[in-house]
């Protein structure tokens, strides 16, 4: 089976699809994905963020509000493995991520806005299984 392209989704299904603004890059080992999503809004604090990718992702998309800082990392090598690890098939990060080999490496599709090598909060603050906006999107849990 020949997959389906971005480009001939939206030639199929036009204005019924969302289109994220350009701001993602990819970092992960990667770069087709297409699934269910999860949701994590933070700001700063990757708490949330590690307790969603220590659970089972039956193949989903973890999406992360991370408010489009760059001053802290949302996700690292230990992160990434562990997405790997517990059967997650994407993460897209509203925000900065680290270890930018490592994350290369990985047999994970990755996007996120940059690179920082500064570490994240830990507080435990954030939000799980909630609608968020970001790059012009709007995406609800279980959201394709």
């Amino acid at each position: 089976m020949i997959p389906i392209s971005t480009p001939d989704l939206c030639d199929r299904y036009g204005e019924q699809l969302q289109i994220a603004e350009p701001v993602f890059r990819h970092y992960g080992g990667l770069r087709r994905f297409g699934g269910p999503i999860a949701t994590v809004r933070c700001f700063e604090d990757n708490s949330k963020v590690g307790e969603m990718l220590r659970a089972s992702g039956k193949g989903r998309i973890l999406v992360v509000d991370g408010g489009g800082s760059r001053r802290r990392s949302l996700l690292g090598d230990k992160l990434g493995q562990l997405a790997v690890d517990n059967g997650w098939q994407a993460l897209v990060i509203y925000g900065c991520l680290r270890d930018v080999e490592a994350l290369a490496e990985l047999p994970l599709a990755i996007l996120a806005l940059g690179s920082t090598p500064r570490n994240t909060d830990k507080r435990g603050a954030g939000q799980v299984g909630v609608a968020v906006e970001l790059a012009r999107l709007r995406l609800r849990p279980g959201d394709y």
